[in-house]
């Protein structure tokens, strides 16, 4: 079976899919590795690398596809710079694992099904202990926690610990994190580690402890969240007028902070707002909001995706696609969830796919010419079974 790993394409994406480490692995299984010249490069790993992982290198983009089992890409198939879509250069029935973000692009869905691509994404793996090993998310999350609060503490016109020096007394910087799921935590431990003092908020009081863990208070608030935790693992969608309450019970802890981290975010839905104009207004001048949910929307109101704004004497940014700017890491990780998880779809060098199987079942968005995702289906406005 022959694994293509091609550059990615996507303007500012620094990762690769498979990193030489892996690439070793899936040679010892008995399974051919071939990757795009230079696709490592952005990310620290030389062409060199891979040859002596056993790997072959292919300087030509639609050989590489078009003579390919199984695709791995971080990023989704996109137009590429020669006017083709990516999609358009598999061969049908050739099988596609990445990050495709199937609930919010379903054009791309429509594509891989008509091209009767076996299409697996990992966003949509399930949180199960199994599935501990392949889960990107969280390994991109750990990523954009930690370059979140770098990013607060450059932007703020504050040191973070408190100091002792001969001219007196600096009390340490406040940082708040609204939510406490992997990159919330991540973000949590890095600003305790800077000195900040630190205190933390979600949804699912379950997380308390961890947060107390890592040396941060926990601000609880008399809501009737009723489970914040959806299917899979991940958080729901909460209805608005709890969110209208959560904003009011916030407004006077934000106020309070010089950083706010914001991490709130519901997969395939717009980001939840959380922080209002009007809250942004309430804070001291040079405090800093890091919105890690702008793409979707934003949990700040005055988020801007990709762009650092300032409203009120606030610096709000929101900045997109933070695991590229820390690629080795963001790589190395990566490609050890994806090498897990096409490991557990091959037996015996072939590809086996057991729809028994949680797993495979969750993550499995089309095959032979139809969206079998019931999500994505439900997205796309289709019935329960019928081709596309």
């Amino acid at each position: 079976m022959r694994i293509a790993v091609p550059a990615e394409t996507v303007p500012g994406e620094r990762r690769v899919a498979l990193v030489p480490e892996t690439c070793k692995k899936l040679v010892k299984q008995g399974l051919e590795v071939v990757m795009q010249a230079g696709a490592g490069q952005t990310a620290g790993f030389p062409d060199t690398g891979y040859t002596d992982a056993g790997a072959r290198i292919e300087a030509d983009t639609q050989t590489l596809f078009r003579q390919t089992d199984v695709v791995l890409k971080v990023q989704k198939p996109i137009l590429n710079a020669a006017g083709a879509h990516e999609v358009e250069w598999m061969r049908e029935g050739a099988v596609l694992v990445g990050c495709l973000d199937p609930l919010s692009d379903p054009d791309l869905v429509r594509k891989l099904a008509q091209r009767r691509i076996t299409a697996f994404s990992l966003e949509l793996l399930p949180r199960i202990t199994r599935a501990q090993s392949m889960d990107v998310l969280s390994s991109m999350a750990t990523v954009a926690g930690y370059k979140a609060v770098l990013l607060a503490a450059e932007a703020l016109p504050k040191m973070f610990p408190l100091m002792m020096t001969a001219g007196g007394t600096l009390t340490a910087a406040r940082v708040f994190v609204i939510g406490a799921g992997v990159a919330g935590l991540q973000a949590v431990a890095t600003a305790r580690r800077l000195g900040a003092v630190v205190s933390a908020y979600d949804v699912r009081p379950v997380v308390k402890e961890q947060v107390h863990s890592l040396g941060a208070k926990f601000v609880e608030m008399e809501l009737a969240a009723g489970g914040g935790e959806g299917q899979g693992g991940y958080a729901r969608e909460m209805g608005e007028e709890f969110y209208r309450r959560q904003r009011e019970l916030m407004s006077k802890v934000v106020a309070a902070n010089d950083v706010v981290i914001a991490t709130a975010a519901v997969p395939g839905k717009k980001a939840p707002r959380l922080i209002t104009a009007e809250m942004v207004k309430g804070m001291a001048p040079g405090s800093v909001i890091v919105d890690l949910a702008a793409e979707r929307g934003g949990n700040c109101e005055l988020t801007q995706a990709g762009r650092t704004v300032v409203e009120h004497g606030v610096t709000i940014l929101g900045p997109l696609n933070l695991p590229a700017t820390a690629p080795y890491h963001a790589s190395q990780m990566y490609a050890r969830n994806i090498c897990a998880f096409l490991l557990h779809l091959v037996k015996d060098g072939q590809l086996t796919l057991d729809l028994a199987d949680e797993i495979t079942r969750e993550t499995l968005v089309t095959r032979g010419g139809e969206v079998t995702h019931p999500r994505v289906r439900e997205v796309l406005g289709l019935p329960s079974s019928s081709v596309v």
